[in-house]
């Protein structure tokens, strides 16, 4: 091989070299915005997960509040208010509905 080949020939595999190490990257490169975008949407489907049930919580807990409400005015008794004797005991209750 002459001198001139020699050269010629290491010039084309360090060309070649950084050619496939561009594409190396460039695909590599891919993969990592395809990764970066799936673990975003895990992310957002972690957090999504995370506040529904506390939302559901809500609510259930003001459905609850409203059959309360409901149940209270059909019985025809108002909430009770914590003035310390207020509250009659069960005894008392049947006491005026015998009389």
């Amino acid at each position: 091989m002459t001198p001139s080949s020699s050269a010629s020939s290491c010039s084309f595999r360090i060309t070649r070299t950084a050619e496939d190490l561009a594409q190396t990257i460039t695909a590599i490169s891919q993969r990592l915005v395809k990764l970066e975008q799936r673990q975003q949407s895990i992310e957002m489907q972690l957090i999504q997960s995370q506040s529904e049930p506390a939302e559901e919580e809500f609510v259930m807990l003001d459905g609850i509040d409203e059959l309360l409400k409901e149940c209270q005015e059909l019985l025809g008794i108002s909430l009770p208010v914590d003035n310390g004797n207020d509250f009659c005991s069960q005894d008392d209750k049947q006491d005026e509905l015998a009389a």
